[in-house]
C-alpha cells in the first residue's frame, strides 16, 4: 500500500458515501516510524501526521517543520497531564480529551496563550476497562464542563474494540456527535477507515499501510 493507493481509497469512499471530495482528513500515523520513512510521505506533499506520544513528537516535528513549515501534527495517543503544556505547545489538534483535569489544564494554558489546539474528545464506545476515554453515558456532562471552561470542541473520537464490528462503535459516535452539535468525528483506521467514512468520520488514522510495517516498538 502506498499513500497515493490510500487517498484514492478515501476519495472512493468519499464519493461512495454522497460526501464532498476532501471532506475527510488523512492523518498519517507516523508513531516509531524511522524518520527516513516519515520525511518521504513529507515529500510526496503530505502534511498532516498523527503521533501517539508527546515526548516522541518533541524530537522529530521541531527539526521535520523547519524544512516543512506548513505542517499539522495531531496528538492521537493519551495524554498525562504533567505533559498538558507540552502538548499545547507542539501540536495542532490533541484527540485524546478524556478527564476533567485535562479539561482544567487546557482552559487555564487557552487563557495564559492566547489561543488553543482543535480538541477532540474521546470516548470508549466499547466501554473497556484498559482503554482510555469516557463512558458514552458520560459524553454530555463532560461536554458541558468543557463549555463551562470556554474549551471548544471539534469533535469526538473513538478506537473501537479490536472483537467488535467498528461500524456499530462508529454509528454510536456519530448520533453522540450529532446530539451535542459536534462535526468532528475522528474515527477509523487502516482496516476499517472505508466504513468509518460511510458513518460520518472527518479524519481517518492510518499508518502502516502508508508507512510499511514499524520497524520497532518503544
Amino acid at each position: 500500500m502506498s499513500l497515493s493507493e490510500i487517498s484514492a481509497r478515501i476519495a472512493k469512499a468519499e464519493a461512495k458515501a454522497g460526501r464532498a471530495a476532501g471532506s475527510v482528513e488523512l492523518i498519517a500515523v507516523s508513531k516509531v516510524q524511522p524518520d527516513a520513512r516519515v520525511e518521504a510521505v513529507l515529500k510526496e506533499g503530505h502534511r498532516l501526521f498523527g503521533e501517539n506520544r508527546v515526548q516522541e513528537a518533541a524530537g522529530k516535528w521541531p527539526t521535520f517543520r523547519e524544512s516543512f513549515p506548513d505542517t499539522k501534527v495531531h496528538l492521537i495517543g493519551p495524554l498525562q497531564t504533567n505533559k498538558a503544556r507540552q502538548a499545547f505547545e507542539l501540536f495542532d489538534a490533541i484527540h485524546t480529551l478524556d478527564r476533567p483535569k485535562l479539561i482544567t489544564a487546557f482552559a487555564r494554558l487557552a487563557q495564559e496563550t492566547g489561543k488553543c489546539p482543535e480538541l477532540f474528545v474521546q470516548i470508549n464506545t466499547g466501554e473497556e476497562p484498559q482503554k482510555a476515554g469516557l463512558r458514552p453515558k458520560d459524553a454530555e456532562s463532560f461536554l458541558a464542563e468543557c463549555a463551562r471552561n470556554d474549551l471548544p470542541i471539534s469533535g469526538l473520537m473513538c478506537i473501537p474494540p479490536v472483537d467488535e464490528e467498528p461500524s456499530l462503535h462508529f454509528a454510536l459516535l456519530a448520533k453522540i456527535a450529532a446530539r451535542n452539535g459536534l462535526s468532528g468525528l475522528s474515527m477509523g483506521m487502516s482496516g476499517d477507515f472505508e466504513s468509518a467514512i460511510a458513518l460520518g468520520a472527518t479524519h481517518v488514522r492510518v499508518g502502516s499501510a502508508i508507512f510499511g510495517a514499524r520497524a520497532y516498538e518503544l
